[in-house]
């Protein structure tokens, strides 16, 4: 792992959350995007070298919305940078780690995604992410 690509926050309402992180960041979000596969829309804050994720649920069903109702808002995941997600996905399922999507998938802000469940790592939700190769 590279380093600390992103930490996602559940929010309840994006567009007041936007507000929110606007002030505190003294910066507007760059980027607003819906993941139709995960049931999100997504706002990308850049903080420094970091970057924040708003997820606000855009259906009942979605995992965002299933998170918010049984922990409330709050920090959802933390993602790191990974070069090869493929190798990292097997390196990780050989060290015993149980993979909530065995394969990548496309994700929001050009990347492609997995994540590990949280039972075998701390209850932490973790996400692997690899730039999109064009």
């Amino acid at each position: 792992m590279k380093k600390i690509e992103h930490i996602g926050i559940a929010v309840k309402d994006i567009e007041k959350s936007n507000d929110i992180f606007k002030v505190l960041f003294d910066e507007a979000h760059y980027k607003i995007e819906d993941v139709e596969s995960e049931g999100v829309k997504t706002s990308f804050f850049k903080c420094g070298p970091n970057k924040i994720e708003l997820l606000q649920a855009t259906n009942s069903d979605s995992p965002i919305a299933k998170f918010i109702e049984k922990k409330g808002e709050g920090i959802h995941h933390i993602a790191f940078a990974v070069d090869n997600i493929e190798e990292e996905i097997k390196r990780l399922t050989k060290q015993g780690f149980e993979m909530i999507h065995k394969t990548p998938k496309k994700g929001a802000d050009n990347k492609l995604i997995a994540f590990l469940h949280p039972k075998s790592s701390n209850s932490v939700l973790v996400e692997l992410c690899q730039d999109i190769r064009d």
